[in-house]
């Protein structure tokens, strides 16, 4: 899928990211898509507004839980000095409150972690079209093609053999299970799949940063392996 605007000037972007190695996965993601181009990283709020007030910014790759603060606030003191920069917000968080504060501040596009390349490219290449919308439209007809380009994404890929239901399964057991974790097999005794099943999604979540894994040892065996969410400050 090619973007409106790889012919043109690339969409400048912000990575906004508190983890170094996320935030180069996300400015990598970014660079991977034509008619993009990473403008800078920060990851503080601080570092962010800061980095605005000194470089022309199409649009920031926002994370919302940030050590100095909220990634919303960083979008109200945006706002409220003029800036029109547009966002999208890259958390972690689901709740839905969030999510219409985000809308009120004028966030475009909302991608929860964890996602994949495919997830981002397709949220990117949409905000490429809605952008690459001029002039006056004809009628609500037109008006509605516009908006539906931002806000009807395609659904996201997964690598083979990985399905979007069964992951959320196993994201909400990881999540439920604390900080103790949860090793594959107990993950697959509570959602009804095979050990191996939930060893590939485990992984998978490990893979996009979004979970830890650690040897627990007992008194005989081998060590089992149990996953941790990473959560958020």
């Amino acid at each position: 899928m090619s973007t409106p605007q790889a012919a043109g000037r690339p969409i400048r972007v912000l990575v906004v990211e508190d983890d170094p190695v996320a935030a180069a996965a996300h400015a990598l993601y970014v660079r991977r898509v034509a008619g993009f181009t990473v403008a800078g990283i920060a990851h503080t709020r601080g570092d962010a507004s800061q980095f605005l007030k000194r470089t022309a910014v199409d649009l920031v790759l926002l994370d919302l839980y940030l050590p100095d603060g909220h990634g919303f606030q960083l979008v109200r003191s945006l706002r409220s000095a003029g800036h029109a920069v547009d966002v999208i917000a890259v958390t972690s968080a689901r709740d839905l409150a969030v999510v219409r504060e985000g809308v009120s501040l004028g966030v475009v596009q909302y991608v929860l972690k964890p996602f994949t390349f495919a997830t981002l490219r397709d949220r990117l290449v949409r905000y490429a079209e809605f952008r690459a919308v001029v002039g006056e439209a004809s009628g609500q007809e037109e008006v509605d093609r516009a908006l539906a380009a931002l806000r009807a994404p395609q659904p996201a890929a997964l690598p083979k053999g990985l399905s979007l239901d069964t992951l959320q399964s196993v994201t909400a057991a990881i999540r439920d299970a604390g900080p103790e974790g949860v090793s594959s097999g107990a993950a697959a005794t509570s959602l009804g799949i095979s050990r191996i099943t939930a060893r590939r999604y485990l992984e998978h979540l490990v893979h996009m940063g979004r979970a830890v894994r650690a040897p627990q040892y007992g008194q005989v065996g081998r060590p089992e392996l149990r996953y941790r969410w990473l959560t958020r400050p």
